[in-house]
Parts: structure tokens; C-alpha cells; sequence
């Protein structure tokens, strides 16, 4: 164990986020947070084959992992410090997650039959989640926590499924006068078909974690040779019992278009009454606060791990939410030192 003080928790943080890591570009950021755990008390701290950041304290047969992730969303905004709001690319999402688990697992008084691993993983903001399937093989902890924002006072049960279709279509142009759609039709029509059965399959739900959510990621036409081309990108926020593969199914494509499917994930939720649950419950009490439980109605690395480990798992980290990928993206560092103690206080007490 190794006592951490909070300037260097926050220098910790301010230079990690310094440090740019869009996803699959992770490998300065990887080496610099092994480098500190290193530092600062970890038995061992490694870059892994696909270039996750690791470090492993103690070597108790118990196995807890903190699954953070070290890839930020495209963009950077300028680092700066705002009295006691830290500003920057993935001080939010997730590299404030990322260091509450590097520095709590670092100070922790950890029983002798247990051992944190502390994971940096990689490529979780694209649809691959390389770092996390790679984790899968590795590791078979007792319990997990995935480090994702959610303020320090609240703990994040599920997380919504995903899918992502692109769907292309090319074909001889006519005249914009003539009755043929344009290629640009041919890709509304298509969107528009998701809106209606969107709309049919949420009417009469209100929670948002039921419903199937679709949005309009990218659209674009133009002409080659004598052919027109249309190319879109839908994504599907699926709700608990929706599977990526019906909702394939259910969007064919047709008249000459093609559609492929990637990023398929289900829903997942973990057991609110679990034992570690009810230790994030004690803990986040014992620091002055009243815990809440959250469902997020985007993904994380929960939906990978949590149906293959099959053990008791919740996210958890300081951060708000809908800062996530803004360019106002900023922490607040007092939130930041709460959400230590409190993991700090579960570690020593699972």
C-alpha cells in the first residue's frame, strides 16, 4: 500500500488528460498511467498485447477487477484548470473514472486474500472494445467495477444494448424531374421506415431505459460515373429483450440497397441487491452521501464483461454524464477526491 495524497491524485489526472488517447490512439497514455502505478505501490503495472493499461496489486486468490476505460472521444479541447473544475478530453469520460480506480486501488488496505487489477482498457469508444474483449481471457474476477461517470453518490446498474447498421445504395441516376427517387430518397425512406416502428415499439413506455432509441449518424450522397451512391450510418440504443440480431432482421435491405450490421451489443444490468453493491451503499453513506442507483441508456465495456463473468458488477466514478464527448468537458476535483474515498473504502471492505 501506498498513501497517495491528493495533489497527486489531481496532478494524476490533470496530466493524463493532458496526454491525448483517441480510441487506437491510446499508446503514450497507456505508458504513462503504468509508469505512475508503478510509482506508487502496484506488485506489477504493463502495457497487455493490445495495449491496455494494467496494474496488479496484491496476490490474494480473490480477484477484483476496476475496469476504467483510457481512449477518449475525438477532439481536444484545451486542458486548463477553472478554480476546481478540470477541463479537458476525457476528464469526464473516463480518465476521471480511470484515476479514482489507479489511485484507490494504489492506497487502498487491502486484505491479504485479495487482489485489484486495475485496467486501463482501450478502443471503448469505437464499436470494437478491443481492450475489454481481450480482458475477457485474462482475468475471472470475484467482482468488477466498470469506471464510467456517474457522479460520486450514484452507482450505474445497466446500460443499454447497441447496434450499428450501414446501409448503401448505388445505382444509375435519372432526372431530378423524372419519378425515380434520388439516392439521397432512397436513404430517407429507409430512416424513415426505423422512425415509424420506433415510434410503434415505445408507444405507451416511459422510461427511456425501455425504449429503442435510433439516431442518424451519418449521411452522404454523391455521383460516380453515371451511378448515384447513397451511404448511411444508423445507430440503435436497444432496450432489456431487444436483441441486435432482430433488429437486423427487422431493416432488410431492398430495392438494390446493402446493409451490414457491426457493434451488436445486449442490454446488461447487474444485481442492485449484490454484495458489492451493497458495499458502494455503505461507503458512499459513510462519506456524508445518499446513494442512488442509475440505468444508462448508452453502452459500456458492463455489456462485454458482465454476461461472460457472470459476478457481481456495477460502474461507478465521479464525473457528469452529460459532459460526455462536449467540448466543455470538465470535472470537478473535490468530486474526484470524494469518489476515491469511497472506492478506497470499498476495496478494504469487500
Amino acid at each position: 500500500m501506498t498513501s497517495v495524497s491528493d495533489s497527486s491524485a489531481e496532478q494524476l489526472l490533470h496530466d493524463l488528460v493532458a496526454i491525448p488517447s483517441p480510441s487506437c490512439h491510446e499508446g503514450e497514455a497507456a505508458a504513462f498511467l503504468t509508469a505512475w502505478m508503478r510509482r506508487n505501490g502496484c506488485d506489477d503495472a504493463f502495457v497487455d498485447e493490445v495495449g491496455n493499461a494494467v496494474g496488479v496489486i496484491g496476490t490474494g486468490s480473490r480477484q477484483i477487477v476496476l475496469l476504467g476505460h483510457i481512449d477518449t472521444f475525438a477532439g481536444f479541447p484545451l486542458v486548463r484548470l477553472d478554480g476546481r473544475a478540470l477541463y479537458g478530453r476525457g476528464a469526464v469520460d473516463a480518465k476521471g473514472p480511470l484515476c479514482t480506480f489507479a489511485v484507490a486501488a494504489c492506497g487502498a488496505d487491502l486484505a491479504d486474500d485479495v487482489q485489484v487489477i486495475v485496467i486501463g482498457a482501450v478502443e471503448e469508444e469505437a464499436a470494437t472494445s478491443r481492450g475489454a474483449h481481450y480482458a475477457l481471457s485474462q482475468y475471472q474476477p470475484e467482482c468488477c467495477v466498470i469506471g464510467e461517470p456517474s457522479q460520486w453518490d450514484r452507482i450505474t446498474l445497466g446500460y443499454k444494448g447497441r447496434l450499428l447498421l450501414d446501409w448503401r445504395w448505388e445505382g444509375g441516376l435519372s432526372h431530378s424531374a423524372g419519378e425515380a427517387p434520388s439516392p439521397a430518397e432512397r436513404a430517407l425512406s429507409y430512416w424513415q421506415d426505423i422512425n415509424t416502428y420506433c415510434d410503434q415499439f415505445n408507444s405507451g413506455i416511459g422510461s427511456l431505459y425501455a425504449r429503442l432509441d435510433a439516431s442518424l449518424r451519418d449521411i452522404n450522397t454523391w455521383q460516380e460515373g453515371v451511378n448515384g451512391v447513397a451511404e448511411m450510418t444508423v445507430g440503435f440504443r436497444l432496450p432489456p429483450g431487444v436483441a441486435p440480431a432482430e433488429i437486423e432482421r427487422r431493416f432488410p435491405a431492398s430495392a438494390g440497397a446493402t446493409v451490414s450490421a457491426r457493434g451488436g451489443e445486449c442490454a446488461f444490468s447487474g444485481d442492485k441487491n449484490s454484495p458489492l453493491s451493497r458495499q458502494f451503499r455503505r461507503a458512499i453513506r459513510a462519506e456524508g452521501g445518499t446513494p442512488r442507483f442509475v440505468y444508462k441508456t448508452g453502452t459500456s465495456d458492463m455489456n462485454i464483461v458482465g454476461p461472460r463473468w457472470g459476478c457481481p458488477i456495477v460502474a461507478y466514478g465521479p464525473g457528469d454524464s452529460a459532459l460526455d464527448h462536449t467540448p466543455d468537458e470538465h470535472i470537478n476535483l473535490d468530486e474526484y477526491l470524494r469518489a476515491i474515498d469511497v472506492l478506497t473504502l470499498v476495496l478494504e471492505t469487500i
